[in-house]
């Protein structure tokens, strides 16, 4: 089977360019399922009940989320009603919404995935490690087809979660800083690593935001609202194939599609 995961959907470009390039995309090159991280898909920050549907609408199977997973408090229903959308596994057990969850392909393959936030850089959290080593216990043995999206800072933490899980999940893909890394490769044992997928959204920006808010922010230390850019818009991801009987991967290919491959696509 062959899985693309898209990397963090920034704002209105990024949705809008999933709504345009999608579905052509998932034809051109065969593609049995979608998974994106979309905590940044509402404005940039967060994840509304409208997002979620029209992400959905637009053919991606399964979300992922990050740190910003409850910037929008409307984003509970979904989290509680909904089998296709994970938050972090090492939040609290207390936090709403399921640590991992399961979605099936159209030729009726049993696909597990999961998130989680890393600790290095970031705002203390509970272990990944024991937490995946929580998810990847319950999920079935025969579900062989594991995906795990890393949301973390350091590439160092994104490398060391790769290789812990090497072997026991297909896929081990970073998400979090928006700048896609050219380091994708399967491990020795079967895991496609990635440490970051980089970002859908506009790249004429700093990490999807204005640059001029960004730069003002920086040099005068004036609060400034970190308003969503617009130029430049392109989806990144990664494609994976996976032997859907043993759950290793066998592929793995960055994709980058900018507004004249789009317009390739959609013509």
């Amino acid at each position: 089977m062959r899985l693309l995961f898209i990397g963090d959907i920034v704002g209105k470009p990024g949705r809008a360019i999933v709504v345009q390039v999608l579905r052509p995309l998932v034809e051109a090159e065969r593609i049995n399922l979608v998974i994106a991280n979309a905590e940044n898909a509402a404005g940039g920050s967060g994840l509304t009940p409208t997002n979620y549907r029209e992400l959905c609408g637009a053919g991606v199977d399964a979300i992922t989320l990050g740190d910003h997973v409850y910037r929008r408090r409307e984003i509970f229903s979904v989290l509680e009603n909904e089998s296709n959308i994970v938050r972090p596994a090492n939040l609290p057990d207390e936090a709403v919404g399921p640590r991992w969850a399961m979605v099936q392909t159209s030729s009726g393959v049993t696909v597990a995935f999961c998130c989680l936030l890393g600790r290095l850089f970031m705002n203390p959290i509970d272990s990944p490690w024991r937490a995946a080593d929580t998810v990847i216990a319950e999920i079935p043995t025969d579900v062989k087809v594991r995906f795990v999206d890393f949301h973390a800072e350091a590439t160092s933490e994104m490398q060391q979660m790769g290789r812990y899980l090497d072997g026991r999940v297909s896929a081990v893909f970073g998400t979090h800083t928006h700048v896609a890394t050219a380091d994708e490769c399967i491990l020795p044992g079967g895991t496609a690593f990635q440490c970051d997928v980089g970002m859908t959204g506009p790249h004429e920006s700093i990490i999807g935001r204005r640059i001029d808010r960004v730069l003002e922010s920086t040099l005068t230390a004036r609060p400034v609202p970190f308003d969503v850019a617009a130029a430049d818009v392109r989806l990144n991801g990664t494609i994976v194939d996976i032997d859907e009987s043993t759950g290793q991967a066998t592929a793995i290919r960055r994709i980058c599609v900018d507004e004249s491959r789009a317009q390739e696509l959609c013509g």
